[in-house]
């Protein structure tokens, strides 16, 4: 999954969500100069990624994709799986959304001197283009899949990528919301934590 749902499966602790949004941008030799909750929470994006790619229903999603975006297709249904989180928001939390990108950023900004100069730029760049609410629009979503394509090998095949999703998202949409409880009781057996109690 994107950075909302990672930071959505954070437990509401900082240095866990700090180390959730690090866990892709950071290098395994860096990890040790971080806080033990920060490896902790690089850890446990890990988990939650490798839970997620094993899900029968994601690979569902992914193998509806494959067709049309090839070796993509598990990138994109992670990116659409944002969207569907924002979609279905009411069903896992009672914090408003707006209210949680809010405190999300306010968090990451107060971690910033920590991270590597090119992470800081990708957050200033996060901060200013507000990525959590752009996921929960199309426009949002096009936006992320062409800043995507400069770091692809093959950036033809993002080509249709948003009338793909929007063809199949009831599909998803169930999936999606068959999926989201289990990682959510997974990250609550993990961590201790009581996620998606509304």
């Amino acid at each position: 999954m994107n950075f909302l749902a990672h930071l959505f499966l954070s437990c509401e602790q900082e240095e866990l969500l700090v180390g959730n949004f690090l866990a892709d941008l950071i290098k395994n030799r860096n990890l040790e100069t971080y806080a033990e909750g920060i490896q902790e929470g690089v850890q446990l994006h890990r988990k939650i990624d490798q839970f997620t790619d094993q899900h029968p229903l994601v690979s569902q999603g992914v193998h509806r994709l494959h067709p049309y975006h090839r070796k993509y297709a598990s990138v994109i249904v992670d990116v659409f799986y944002d969207y569907l989180l924002v979609k279905n928001w009411t069903l896992y939390t009672q914090e408003e959304f707006i209210p949680f990108t809010k405190r999300v950023y306010a968090i990451l900004e107060k971690y910033k001197p920590i991270m590597p100069l090119k992470i800081q730029i990708r957050l200033s760049n996060m901060l200013d283009g507000d990525w959590l609410i752009g996921y929960s629009k199309y426009e949002g979503l096009a936006f992320t899949f062409d800043r995507m394509q400069y770091r692809l090998s093959k950036p033809e095949y993002l080509r249709g990528v948003i009338e793909n999703l929007q063809r199949f998202e009831n599909d998803f949409d169930q999936e999606f919301k068959a999926f989201f409880p289990d990682v959510i009781n997974y990250v609550n057996d993990e961590c201790g934590c009581s996620l998606g109690t509304t």
